[in-house]
């Protein structure tokens, strides 16, 4: 849709002191898509039902399988997108691989977006 007159900034103004302020938070080139990706992971309703089920307790493929009611094989390819991302690991008993989230960030940051969604 074509900018009307409404839409455009009657006051052209750059403010260098803000943008050098934007500046300096800027992240390195690899963070940016190192935390874009971190999001978009999480932004998939699978890998985030997932994600919530671990924050409770490991379980294994056939239990997540269960739970979302999906193919033990969908699961395994989202959590090999999780583990890729060191969002969640694993350790072996047996023939069991059991899943658990890879640290308390992970937790942490589901706490903050359903208290944001939540407001």
């Amino acid at each position: 849709m074509p900018k009307t007159n409404e839409d455009a900034c009657l006051c052209r103004v750059i403010h260098p002191k803000r943008i050098e302020k934007a500046s300096q938070t800027c992240l390195q080139p690899e963070e940016h898509e190192k935390l874009a990706n971190l999001f978009k992971a999480m932004g998939d309703t699978t890998r985030l039902k997932i994600l919530l089920a671990l924050s409770h307790e490991e379980m294994c493929v056939c239990d997540l399988a269960a739970f979302l009611g999906i193919t033990e094989s969908a699961v395994s390819h989202q959590l090999r997108i999780l583990r890729q991302l060191y969002l969640v690991a694993n350790r072996r008993e047996g023939p069991v691989l059991y899943y658990r989230l890879n640290d308390e960030h992970i937790s942490r940051l589901i706490d903050i977006g359903l208290e944001h969604i939540r407001e």
